[in-house]
């Protein structure tokens, strides 16, 4: 590959749940991907839509200056960007990396810290909406980083998503994007407890619906959460592995900065609870299980 075809083309590891609708609107941009993934069978799809699949992160940043992580773990993210077989491994000096994956921010700045020696820039960039938004191209993308690269990278961030915001150095995206998260983790478990406390109480549970998106207790966890306990659909979205993932990310940062986060730590116990449980690759939504089981209810059909 010569240097000008390296420059335009942008590495994608991580082609899973969100990552392959991002990837996906990439190239419906028309821009040149080469990608990798660890499942043959998403590297396949690319292939067919004309991407270079790698056999690595290393040799994706070989072939792409600019290459993106969407994994799911902090470990993974850290294998991907700065492991042997990492981008670090491939990347030259001008090379942008972005780590879209939600992780802890603390690791993110280490690695940028890595990065910055051998003249790679980094971004955090986690990204907000879920399936249905990484599909359609309108995520939320959350940076943090310098503010030329940031620029530089607008083309990336406006194909996947709607709304780009800059909140500050490296780390920061991160950081917001636990705080959104904590918000709609800890909002899930509040919406399966009201639910199931009304249907004990015999409130038929899609009048429940009803009342409550006209009332004051309507919000974006009820309106993604609700609906499904009701109809029984709990293919996966997001996991309750991602989640609990997020609000182990959540406490631990919270205790790295000093801060008291009392509902998270519950509530982090409850996404535990429903991997035990066994559903943990079921969707969040899956955690009203567990309550109606104690309760002695259920608001909608079951497997």
């Amino acid at each position: 590959m010569d240097a000008s075809s390296r420059v335009d083309a942008i590495g994608f590891v991580g082609l899973g749940v969100m990552g392959g609708g991002m990837a996906a609107n990439l190239m419906k941009r028309g821009r040149r991907l080469v990608v990798h993934d660890l499942d043959p069978a998403k590297c396949a799809r690319f292939a067919g839509m004309g991407a270079t699949v790698a056999d690595g992160a290393m040799a994706v940043a070989r072939q792409a200056a600019t290459t993106i992580c969407m994994v799911e773990t902090t470990a993974q993210a850290e294998a991907v960007i700065v492991g042997p077989g990492g981008f670090i491994a491939g990347a030259q000096p001008g090379d942008t990396v972005l780590c879209m994956s939600t992780i802890d921010p603390l690791a993110a700045k280490a690695m940028h810290e890595r990065l910055a020696t051998m003249g790679v820039a980094m971004l955090d960039a986690p990204v907000s909406g879920g399936e249905p938004r990484a599909v359609d191209g309108t995520l939320s993308v959350i940076v943090g980083g310098d503010a030329a690269v940031v620029e530089a990278c607008r083309p990336i961030f406006d194909a996947v998503g709607t709304r780009v915001f800059h909140m500050g150095g490296v780390g920061q995206g991160l950081a917001m994007k636990l705080v959104n998260n904590m918000l709609i983790q800890v909002g899930t478990v509040a919406v399966a407890e009201a639910m199931v406390m009304g249907a004990k109480a015999g409130l038929d549970p899609q009048a429940m619906i009803d009342v409550v998106r006209e009332s004051t207790g309507a919000s974006v966890a009820f309106e993604m959460r609700a609906p499904r306990y009701v109809s029984g659909d709990f293919r996966p979205g997001g996991t309750i592995d991602i989640s609990y993932k997020d609000q182990e990310l959540q406490t631990a940062f919270a205790k790295a900065l000093g801060v008291p986060l009392f509902l998270a730590n519950i509530t982090e116990q409850i996404y535990q609870m429903g991997r035990a449980a066994g559903l943990a690759k079921e969707d969040s939504s899956a955690l009203v299980k567990l309550y109606e089981k104690m309760a002695g209810v259920q608001l909608g059909p079951r497997d």
